[in-house]
């Protein structure tokens, strides 16, 4: 496979590097708009051929497949204008900053019949793989209530930087500067698991989103912070199930963890993941009836990036699809709607 890197920042350089140790995978141009930061990056990567623009590396046209690591408003029409020239896709996450372009997404990736993906990165947690596994086979027997959260602490601790005086950080705080907060930035991520470790799908959704004061006036030069800090959502899923999913940036401790804890009729399983390792924990069996949770050992799992690449060579694809992807935006978006007007919408 070919693939083209499009954009060439923070995220872009995973994006070579896993892409690169993957046999039969050849890395052959790199695109961004700025031409010293795509220089910089092709050379550390060993790119050959780099493109000011998606029009000129299409023009060229040498490639099998793209990785559109553009920031998350240019997904729609880079990936649409990817896949009209046949190319496969794999795209960062989210797929597109509301569910109506993510659909029109989806609408012409499958008339295309091409491969495409998003880099939902946790699904990379053989942990939450294995739960997935042991829910679906029926070990815990009906779902009947699931908890998940996504806790992060760079409001209170300063052990990634200060966001009062960065700009990386502070951008995530202003609507204005292309934020949708936490339900933004991270929300598609512990959707993803909640609904993947339970092997479920969110019904309804109750949302609500909090902004705290963070400075006077809420505003520093010219950001103001007004997107959301934290949110809490209660959900209904398809079979029945009730479910709370949280985020916020205020948990002091916890630099990035996410934990997702599903509990059946028969058993309960809990996956831990932070910034330092992961955990499985698991209550079956006799120990259901003694309260007792074991930690389950767990084989390691293929990455986004080696499924993309097995997806294109056989000519079928892998989950997560950019449909998968814009289920997934549905919800958030209906979190927001659910949170003003303040009562339980349906997701279909």
């Amino acid at each position: 496979m070919r693939l083209l890197i499009l954009g060439t920042g923070g995220m872009a350089a995973q994006h070579a590097k896993h892409f690169a140790a993957i046999d039969g995978v050849t890395l052959v141009g790199g695109v961004d708009v700025d031409p010293a930061r795509l220089e910089k990056f092709n050379t550390t990567h060993n790119i050959p051929n780099g493109f000011a623009s998606l029009d000129a590396a299409i023009a060229w046209g040498q490639f099998d497949a793209v990785a559109n690591v553009t920031p998350d408003s240019i997904h729609h029409p880079t990936s649409i204008a990817a896949l009209q020239a046949g190319k496969h896709v794999f795209c960062e996450k989210p797929l597109a900053t509301d569910a109506t372009k993510a659909f029109e997404m989806v609408d012409v990736a499958e008339q295309s019949g091409l491969i495409n993906m998003v880099n939902l990165t946790y699904r990379n947690v053989a942990q939450l793989q294995k739960a997935r596994e042991i829910v679906t086979s029926g070990q815990i027997g009906a779902v009947k209530h699931v908890e998940a959260s996504y806790l992060q602490s760079w409001l209170v601790s300063k052990a990634w930087g200060d966001w009062r005086t960065e700009s990386q950080w502070l951008w995530r705080l202003s609507k204005k500067h292309g934020s949708n907060g936490v339900l933004g930035d991270i929300g598609v991520h512990i959707l993803d698991f909640a609904s993947y470790g339970s092997g479920l799908d969110i019904d309804h959704v109750f949302a609500r989103l909090k902004t705290f004061d963070k400075a006077p006036g809420n505003k520093i030069g010219e950001y103001e912070l007004d997107a959301n800090d934290s949110f809490t959502m209660a959900v209904d899923f398809n079979n029945g199930a009730l479910g709370v999913i949280h985020a916020t940036r205020w948990a002091t401790g916890h630099f990035n963890e996410l934990r997702l804890r599903v509990y059946g009729e028969r058993g309960g399983v809990e996956v831990q993941h932070r910034h330092d390792g992961s955990k499985l924990l698991v209550c079956l069996g006799e120990n259901a009836d003694k309260g007792l949770w074991e930690e389950m050992a767990v084989e390691p799992v293929l990455t986004n990036y080696q499924r993309f690449a097995g997806a294109v060579r056989a000519g079928k694809n892998q989950e997560p699809t950019f449909r998968h992807a814009a289920n997934l935006q549905k919800v958030l978006d209906l979190a927001m709607v659910s949170d003003s007007e303040k009562k339980e919408l349906p997701t279909h």
